[in-house]
């Protein structure tokens, strides 16, 4: 049982961190100082008889820091997969005379914590099994990781970081597009936990839950699982729930499990059964592939029959046509499904699909619809031998054995996706709703040909209404963000148009070169473009190559009728970071995002970039003192490191 003083801490650190949320983030008070002082006092007293601090804990600081990419190590041993069933009996002959414990086997990213002398020092994630990204900088601020435990010696363990499903949805309904909202708590965590900027895994609400002891030399478990278990919740960390079963009460505490999944908040696939007694199961030794002290329990899939109406030829960007299964709506797992991937020609023609077959359908790992059977197998389903996009002819390709479709049309809408998805993102156009997505599927129904059609998408409402994952509010968000869209700044509407080597900075100082001249900007030659500081003969030639194409000419005309230029007032007298460079990293105080500084920075002649070199006047770090690679670039070449106060004071005068 959890003793009384990591309950009373696990309290006094909830209470407080909602306190300090509500005087400091929300201008209200839920407690005075002084029984806010009282309660912090009370918590430091606890930490120091334990010897653990909660993650979370108001008396330490974890700083926020960005890194360039994650690094890969080795693990120690290799991290297997388990033996999997979906036989209840099974389980019980497995466990046979033995005694074990059933916990959840969690869905989400797996974890290896390191601690020495009470500290963390290391979480690396399962990778491959072999090899996995440490991701130490993003663990220190999961919600329920302790950061400072009592035993002093080398502690490993494993566990599971999840996402709650509450967590999940409250993230999702900050997200308006339909098309961006991440589709399972299990995918999102992952993003989360693998951020290079561990501000963002702060605000995701990651949790880890512990499920194995690796290691923790001198201390006596009298050979029990379950005493382990008891040892990692003393030490402050939230372990897998967990039953003791035998072969008498095992298919009953599966029974369990299986009601309370129904409204269980972690994300979970199944069940993991682990003899109890521990030299038993490592006697056992191991698979090629798996332990043998363990087996993973998955539910059945729950299996619905339903009638094929139609087959749905989706083109993608990469010229792949992908079959949908589209078919009466059954209910799967709590929801509503019509339709599934095919994903290719071989499965299309294994199931030999009919249009009204009669199929069974279930969600795979109870989350993606999937065909399991075809109960008819008519095989009547006719290969396009056009395009559905573009009308170009079509080809059946057989790669390493699988055959799929493709469009063999090289100007096809289809494979301009990523020139659309570029259009309409945030430092470009900046139109919420129009997912990667969403937009793949108003190309394949033909809605957008060119940039200009998107101002036009109100002449396919009752469509785009009926369209799976839209209705009428998303619809008018949808149109609403488009309209703000039509009023735009000049280098943004440059910058959107995907010329080859413009970035947005580039486009400004292009423009700013011209005094948002957009005709002289359109007959420039490489020669006047190439004598512009920071942009040179390859950028230069790019912009002109772009405008000298009748094509393209004809519908950024079509684009200007569509949208009106705002026009940015430069203080001309004000230009004192005129030809500077400079890097802004880590989280900011004074500024609402790295954008609003940077803006400011162009605003004054200067220009902001990701990397630091020997161009760099200096980095902009909050936190000098951190041992980020762009700090560590920033010494080795003798670039100083300043604060955003230092920046403001010394380059802004503010």
């Amino acid at each position: 049982m959890e003793n009384q003083e990591m309950t009373r801490m696990k309290e006094l650190v909830d209470l407080l961190r909602k306190a300090s949320k509500a005087y400091y983030a929300e201008d209200r008070e839920i407690m005075s100082n002084f029984e806010y002082d009282k309660l912090y006092d009370e918590l430091v007293a606890l930490e120091n008889s334990t010897g653990m601090v909660l993650a979370g804990s108001p008396t330490i600081s974890v700083g926020y820091e960005a890194v360039d990419e994650l690094p890969k190590e080795a693990h120690e041993s290799p991290m297997l997969s388990l033996g999997k069933t979906k036989d209840r009996e099974e389980l019980r002959s497995w466990l046979a005379d033995k005694e074990g414990l059933l916990s959840w086997k969690l869905d989400g990213l797996t974890i290896v914590l390191t601690y020495q002398n009470g500290e963390l020092v290391k979480a690396v994630t399962r990778g491959n099994g072999e090899v996995g990204e440490v991701i130490t900088n993003n663990a220190r601020v999961f919600k329920n990781i302790p950061l400072k435990i009592s035993y002093t010696g080398e502690m490993i363990l494993r566990g599971e970081a999840v996402i709650t499903y509450e967590d999940f949805e409250d993230i999702n309904s900050r997200i308006a597009d339909i098309d961006a909202k991440y589709k399972n708590p299990r995918n999102l965590c992952s993003g989360s936990v693998r951020q290079l900027n561990n501000e963002i895994t702060a605000q995701r609400n990651v949790r880890f839950y512990a499920f194995s002891l690796v290691k923790a030399d001198g201390v006596d478990f009298e050979n029990s699982r379950q005493k382990q278990f008891e040892f990692m919740k003393s030490q402050g960390f939230d372990v897998v729930q967990y039953v003791r079963v035998s072969a008498d009460n095992i298919i009953e505490a599966v029974a369990d499990y299986e009601e309370r999944i129904k409204t269980y908040q972690i994300p979970s696939d199944g069940l993991v059964l682990t003899y109890d007694d521990i030299e038993y199961g490592r006697s056992l030794g191991r698979t090629a592939k798996a332990p043998r002290d363990s087996i993973a329990f998955k539910w059945q899939d729950e299996i619905r029959e339903t009638t094929l109406t139609e087959i749905e030829w989706s083109p993608s960007r990469t010229g792949l046509i992908n079959p949908v299964a589209i078919f009466e709506p059954v209910e799967l797992e709590g929801t509503t499904v019509s339709r599934a991937s095919v994903h290719n020609i071989s499965i299309l023609k294994g199931l030999k699909l009919g249009i009204g077959d009669k199929i069974t359908v279930y969600k795979a790992n109870m989350i993606i619809p999937q065909i399991s059977e075809n109960l008819t197998q008519s095989d009547n389903i006719d290969i396009p031998e056009i395009c559905p996009v573009c009308g170009g002819k079509t080809q059946i390709k057989a790669i390493n054995d699988v055959m799929s479709l493709y469009c063999m049309n090289p100007d096809c809408d289809a494979k301009k996706i990523k020139a659309f998805t570029h259009f309409v993102s945030r430092d470009a156009m900046n139109i919420d709703g129009l997912s990667e997505a969403t937009l793949e599927k108003f190309i394949a129904l033909g809605f957008i040909h060119e940039f200009s059609d998107i101002f036009h998408l109100e002449d396919h409402c009752d469509e785009i209404i009926k369209m799976e994952g839209f209705g009428e509010k998303s619809y008018n968000n949808l149109m609403q963000s488009i309209d703000n869209a039509r009023n735009v700044i000049l280098p943004k509407l440059i910058f959107s148009l995907g010329i080859a080597n413009i970035g947005l900075a580039n486009a400004k100082v292009i423009c700013r070169f011209f005094n948002d001249d957009l005709d002289s900007m359109r007959k420039a030659s490489c020669e006047e473009l190439s004598e512009i500081d920071g942009i040179g003969e390859v950028i230069g030639k790019a912009f002109v190559d772009y405008f000298e194409n009748e094509d393209n000419n004809s519908k950024f005309d079509r684009l200007l009728n569509e949208v009106k230029i705002e026009y940015e007032q430069i203080d001309e007298q004000n230009q004192n970071l005129s030809g500077q460079v400079f890097v802004v990293t880590g989280s900011l105080e004074h500024f609402a995002s790295r954008n609003e500084l940077k803006d400011i920075i162009e605003k004054r002649g200067g220009k902001v970039t990701g990397s630091v070199t020997s161009k760099t006047v200096c980095l902009i770090n909050n936190d000098i003192t951190s041992n980020s690679s762009k700090n560590k670039k920033a010494k080795d070449l003798g670039i100083p490191i300043v604060t955003e106060e230092d920046f403001m004071s010394q380059y802004l005068g503010m």
